[in-house]
């Protein structure tokens, strides 16, 4: 066991939002492990989705009965990643799990949609050194996400709120909330 003065791991580091080496040798490890059985998972026949479901069970943080996450579909980790029930993932996303990606039930996600929970520094010598960090994504319950959306670190996606296709999503979505554009903005409330 480490000693408690001991400086805390890249991937300590890098689940604790701080500032860490992507390059570390165990985040190499396990970026290189996911990539393996995301070939596997993207390989899979048409009437592969049991394969596909058990894949995904051995290899994300969670998976709701009903979830269905068609291919390819890419991320970094996996472990960082959880699905609710009736989830459904359309083609070709990437979801860059950095930090938790968490996803309530009843969730549809539109094809191209990319999470990105990783982030770089805005200074350019912190940039250069190959330090980055991540900040957790959270989307709420019965939310639609339309098609090539992109979401960017540390946002929540309110409860039954929809964002429109191609949106890029910068700042929190409040629940029950229509969003459009790039930044994505409120254009009319659903309730």
């Amino acid at each position: 066991m480490r000693d408690a003065m001991m400086e805390k791991t890249e991937k300590e580091k890098m689940l604790a939002g701080d500032l860490y080496h992507a390059a570390d040798t165990e985040l190499l490890t396990e970026r290189r492990h996911a990539q393996q059985i995301l070939v596997r998972y993207n390989a899979a026949p048409d009437d592969g989705q049991m394969l596909r479901t058990d894949l995904l069970r051995d290899f994300l943080g969670a998976v709701g009965e009903g979830t269905v996450v068609l291919p390819t579909f890419t991320c970094d980790y996996g472990y960082n990643i959880s699905l609710g029930r009736n989830v459904f993932i359309n083609y070709h996303c990437i979801f860059l799990d950095c930090a938790p990606i968490a996803i309530g039930d009843d969730v549809q996600i539109g094809p191209a949609v990319q999470l990105y929970t990783a982030q770089h520094p805005l200074d350019a010598k912190v940039r250069r050194s190959g330090l980055e960090s991540a900040s957790p994504i959270r989307i709420g319950k019965d939310v639609w996400i339309g098609g090539g959306v992109v979401v960017l670190p540390g946002v929540t996606i309110g409860d039954r709120s929809i964002v429109g296709a191609g949106s890029v999503v910068v700042h929190h979505v409040p629940p029950d909330s229509l969003v459009v554009g790039n930044p994505a903005r409120i254009v009319r409330t659903l309730v």
